[in-house]
C-alpha cells in the first residue's frame, strides 16, 4: 500500500487514478477492501467509491459494502442513491442493525430526531446488548438536549468499559451533565476523565464545572496546570482571573489577566477585566489604561465605556470624561447613559449651558430616575429655572409619594 499512501500524500490525483485502474484488474478484494478505507481516510471519496462499486458488483451479497458504499454516497450528497442501497438490505441480514445505524446518523444530520431515534430503537431490540448502539442512541439525546436520559444511557455504558471506540466516557458523561448545568453530578466524572489524560481542553472543562460548582480553589490548581502545559489556551486566563476574583485574591486575579494580555494583546475582554480588578485594588490610574485599551480595540465597547465613565465621575475627573465623549463622538459613537454624568461635569466645571443641555439630553431617558432626577431639580433651582423645577418635583412626588419633602418644596 506505501506505494498509493506516497501518490495520496503527493497529492498526484492523475497518477493515483492510473494506478487504482490497474489495481482494479490485479489487486486482490481484501487487499481493494483496504485501499477503499484507505483512501476514504486520506479524502479521495471518488476513487474509494470506485473501488467499492467494484467490489459490490464481485460480490452482490455482501451486505457490509452495500453499507459502506452508501456511507460514501451521503459525503458525497447522494443522499438518494444511499437509501436505495441501503434499503435493499433485508431485516434478516445481520448488516441490518449497522443499516438502521447509517440511516439514523443520516436523519440526525438533517433534523430529523424522532425517524432517527426511531431507527436506532429498532436496531436496539435486535441487538439489545450492543455498545455503539446505546451510544448512539446517547449521542442522539445530548444532541436534542435530553441530557439526563443521555448521562443514565451513557453511565449504563461505563459501567462495563471506559472507552469505546476511542472516545473517553466518563468525558462524555461529563460534558453531557455540564451542558445541563449539572455541575455538581460532572465533577466526579471529569475527577476519573483526567486520570487517562490531562489534555489541555479537558483540564479548562473540568475546570469550568468546578467553577460553576463554586470549588474555586480545584478550578484554579486545574487552570494553573492548563496553562503551565499551553500557554496559549487563551480561555484559561480569563477564567482563572476570574476564579481568584472569587476568591477574593485580586492580586493573582490581575497577574493572570495581564498574563494572557501578554498572550493576546487585542482581546478586549481581558482589558476590561483588568481595569476592574485594578478599581478593586485601588489602582485608578492602572485601571483608566487599561479600560482606555479596551475602547481603543472596540470605540463601541460599551461595558468598557460606562465602567470608564463612571470612574471618571466618581473622582471628578470632569475634564477627561468630556474628552472621552468628544472622542467617541468623532467615532459616531454617542451613548444617552453617559449624559448624567457630563451634566454632572459642566456643572462642577461651572459650565452651566452645557450642563443644563446635558441634563435636557439626559432627562428624556431617566424619568423614572430618582437619583437623577433629585440633581436636575437642584441643578434647576440654582439656574432659577422654577417652572421646570415644578415639573420634576411633580415627578418625584409620583415616583416618591411617601416623601413629603417634595410636598413641602412644591408649596
Amino acid at each position: 500500500m506505501m506505494p498509493f499512501i506516497r501518490v495520496m500524500e503527493n497529492g498526484d490525483i492523475e497518477k493515483l487514478g492510473v494506478m487504482l485502474d490497474a489495481f482494479l484488474l490485479e489487486g486482490d478484494p481484501d487487499e481493494q477492501y483496504e485501499l477503499a478505507d484507505m483512501l476514504t481516510e486520506y479524502g479521495f471519496v471518488q476513487e474509494a467509491l470506485k473501488l467499492l462499486e467494484h467490489l459490490n458488483f464481485i460480490f452482490p451479497e455482501e451486505d457490509q459494502l452495500k453499507i459502506d458504499q452508501a456511507q460514501l454516497y451521503l459525503e458525497l450528497n447522494k443522499e438518494d442513491d444511499a437509501l436505495e442501497m441501503l434499503s435493499n438490505i433485508e431485516k434478516k441480514s445481520e448488516s441490518y442493525p449497522q443499516a438502521l445505524l447509517t440511516l439514523a446518523d443520516y436523519y440526525q444530520m438533517i433534523g430529523l430526531y424522532e425517524v432517527a431515534e426511531h431507527k436506532i430503537n429498532e436496531a436496539i431490540a435486535i441487538l439489545p446488548k450492543e455498545p455503539l448502539l446505546q451510544y448512539a442512541k446517547g449521542e442522539l439525546l445530548f444532541e436534542t438536549g435530553r441530557y439526563l436520559e443521555a448521562a443514565r444511557l451513557m453511565e449504563e455504558l461505563l459501567a462495563s468499559q471506559n472507552e469505546l471506540q476511542g472516545v473517553n466516557l466518563p468525558l462524555k458523561v461529563a460534558e453531557i451533565y455540564s451542558a445541563g448545568a449539572a455541575y455538581e453530578e460532572a465533577i466526579p466524572y471529569y475527577t476519573d476523565a483526567l486520570k487517562k489524560e490531562a489534555a489541555p481542553e479537558v483540564l479548562f472543562q473540568a475546570a469550568y464545572a468546578f467553577f460553576q460548582a463554586r470549588q474555586y480553589e480545584t478550578a484554579a490548581k486545574h487552570l494553573n496546570h492548563l496553562l503551565e502545559i499551553d500557554p496559549d489556551f487563551f480561555s484559561g486566563y480569563m477564567l482563572l482571573a476570574e476564579t481568584y476574583a472569587m476568591l477574593e485574591k485580586n492580586e493573582e486575579a490581575l497577574e493572570a489577566i495581564t498574563n494572557g494580555i501578554a498572550r493576546d494583546e487585542f482581546e478586549k475582554e481581558y482589558y476590561l477585566f483588568a481595569g476592574k480588578i485594578s478599581l478593586k485594588l485601588g489602582r485608578v490610574k492602572e485601571a483608566e489604561s487599561f479600560l482606555q485599551q479596551a475602547i481603543a480595540l472596540d470605540p463601541e465597547y460599551m461595558d468598557a465605556i460606562y465602567i470608564l465613565s463612571s470612574l471618571f465621575s466618581q473622582e471628578e475627573m470632569d475634564e477627561e470624561l468630556i474628552e472621552l465623549y468628544e472622542a467617541l463622538k468623532q467615532e459616531q459613537f454617542e451613548w444617552s447613559s453617559m449624559y448624567p454624568l457630563l451634566a454632572e461635569a459642566y456643572e462642577r466645571l461651572e459650565m452651566y449651558e452645557k450642563a443644563y443641555e446635558f441634563y435636557k439630553l439626559a432627562y428624556t431617558e431617566h424619568k423614572e430616575d430618582v437619583a437623577f432626577l433629585e440633581k436636575y431639580l437642584y441643578f434647576l433651582l440654582e439656574e432659577g429655572k422654577r417652572e421646570e423645577a415644578k415639573e420634576i418635583i411633580s415627578k418625584l412626588q409620583k415616583l416618591q409619594p411617601e416623601n413629603s419633602e417634595w410636598f413641602d418644596m412644591m408649596e
